[in-house]
């Protein structure tokens, strides 16, 4: 029984207590309800003040920007309104103009009406009076044909003829005159002419020659130039194709060779090497590469530097580099590059004296000889190469018909190609500019190489000593020592049925076996 009040006692004690944390959960739910309220309320009022502060902007915004567009309207209602103005003014200005021009034409128009009918009445007079002389003419007329028997159309014949006659006499002996005086000046302007353009372009003239020399500090240096048992000079020879002389000349190494650019590459390749001091043959041939790349680029710096000091623009790179190979030849002994430029020079002032184009002018005489720096050994003439390489490339046709025509091989078609002449054979006919027996000597030089260079197994070859000597290199793996004997033998052969040539030419083959493995 005690157990049952204790558990009715629990029930109600948790029932109570539930409904008492119920009561308190409502009242703080409420609490939270009523907070919540509050804080909408103030949320609410700050937004309805906030509105109230951008409406307020918002129209004082409005209202500034309505005052700007009518000030702004109102300006240009000013403006247009001025300019109607200025129109209206302008128009009645011209309607005055207009009245008065009105005016003036009406009064010359009255002014003409008089001198009309004043230019009438003269005419009147004047045929009053043409009549008159026109009877007076005709009995004058047949009193004159009584006294000479003959009728005008007769006399007047007759003066025909003999005015014809007297005419032609005269016309023959002024025409005569005229031409002894335009043969005269024209040659006078022409000596005049050319005397100038050759004071304006005087230079200096130097005449090529086949040696070089190569100055050294000590003659202690001329040891290790030549080396062991002469190794060292016969690679350098063999390297650049020219003959190196070491005498007994203080402090100097002659270097003979008939082509400038082989007596440069041995130069430069000396000179490294002294300064290097490691002279040895693997060594030269190492220093003698290098120093041929670099006489390529000096090549097409010289091109470039010429062309830009002539002012000639957009010329092909392959052109400016055979500018620059005229540095390295020579024409009957004359500096090729110097004497172009000085043609160059002479064909622009030329050109300007008789009022042409001097910078196509300028153009053609630079590459009139530009055929002679071709690498290879055509048949055809120069100046037909040099016309083919300026067309190859795109150049003018006027230039290029100047270059092919300074040697009258085509038909000249412009006026720049007989000046391209003139001043051609005005450069190399100059006193000391030339020297005949150089160019044939370097001719027969180039034939003697050439025609070693076209037997089977050769791989390189030159003409020294002034030609008395032709050293021939072949491929060791191609020719062997009997076929070098057989090779020397041939050349010396050929040499002797198809050249002309003073004295002797001994003939060397060089036969090199090199054996080259690396280390690794």
């Amino acid at each position: 029984m005690e157990s049952t009040i204790y558990i009715v006692v629990a029930l109600v004690g948790i029932i109570i207590g539930f409904s008492i944390s119920k009561i308190l959960a409502k009242r703080a739910e409420g609490k939270r309800i009523n907070e919540a309220k509050s804080k909408a309320e103030i949320i609410l009022k700050e937004a309805t003040i906030d509105a109230e502060n951008i409406k307020k902007e918002k129209e004082i915004e409005a209202k500034e920007r309505f005052l700007k567009l009518k000030s702004e309207f109102e300006e240009e209602s000013n403006r247009k309104k001025n300019q109607i103005i200025a129109n209206e003014n302008k128009v009645k200005q011209r309607e005055s103009n207009l009245s008065k021009q009105i005016e003036q034409n009406k009064r010359a128009e009255a002014e003409l009406e008089s001198q009309k009918e004043n230019l009438e009445a003269q005419m009147e007079i004047v045929k009053r009076r043409k009549e008159e002389i026109d009877k007076r003419k005709e009995e004058q007329t047949l009193a004159l044909e009584k006294i000479s028997h003959l009728s005008a159309s007769e006399a007047i014949d007759q003066l025909k003829e003999t005015l014809k006659d007297e005419a032609r006499t005269k016309a023959s002996s002024h025409i005569k005159d005229i031409i002894e005086e335009a043969k005269l000046t024209a040659t006078k302007e022409a000596k005049k002419i050319v005397i100038q353009t050759i004071q304006r372009t005087a230079t200096e003239h130097a005449i090529e020659n086949c040696v070089s020399i190569f100055n050294i500090e000590s003659d202690d240096i001329k040891g290790k130039i030549i080396g062991r048992e002469g190794r060292n000079i016969r690679a350098l020879e063999a390297a650049t194709g020219v003959e190196i002389i070491v005498d007994d000349t203080p402090e100097a190494i002659i270097i003979s060779g008939f082509d400038p650019v082989r007596r440069e590459v041995a130069r430069l390749s000396l000179h490294r090497l002294v300064t290097d001091g490691r002279i040895h043959p693997a060594r030269i041939e190492e220093i003698v590469a290098k120093t041929t790349k670099n006489i390529e680029e000096e090549i097409v710096e010289i091109g470039e530097r010429t062309v830009i000091d002539l002012g000639i623009h957009g010329l092909h790179p392959e052109l400016i580099k055979m500018v620059g190979r005229m540095r390295f030849r020579s024409s009957y002994g004359q500096n090729l590059l110097q004497h172009s430029r000085e043609v160059a020079k002479l064909c622009a002032t030329l050109a300007s004296e008789l009022g042409l184009n001097a910078k196509l002018a300028k153009r053609a005489g630079l590459l009139h000889d530009i055929g002679k720096v071709w690498p290879e050994e055509p048949e055809q003439p120069h100046a037909i190469l040099g016309m083919e390489l300026a067309q190859k490339y795109k150049e003018n046709k006027e230039v290029c018909n100047a270059i092919g025509a300074h040697h009258d091989e085509i038909e000249m078609t412009s006026l720049i190609s007989p000046i391209v002449q003139t001043c051609d054979a005005i450069s190399g006919s100059r006193p000391g500019a030339r020297r005949e027996v150089m160019e044939s000597y370097i001719k027969r030089l180039k034939d003697l190489e050439a025609l070693a260079l076209g037997f089977e197994g050769v791989h390189k070859c030159y003409a020294i000593q002034a030609g008395r000597e032709l050293r021939v290199l072949v491929d060791a793996e191609n020719v062997s020592d009997k076929q070098a004997g057989d090779l020397s033998f041939g050349i010396s052969s050929k040499i002797e049925n198809d050249m002309q040539y003073p004295g002797q030419i001994k003939v060397t083959v060089i036969r090199e076996m090199r054996s080259i493995s690396y280390a690794k």
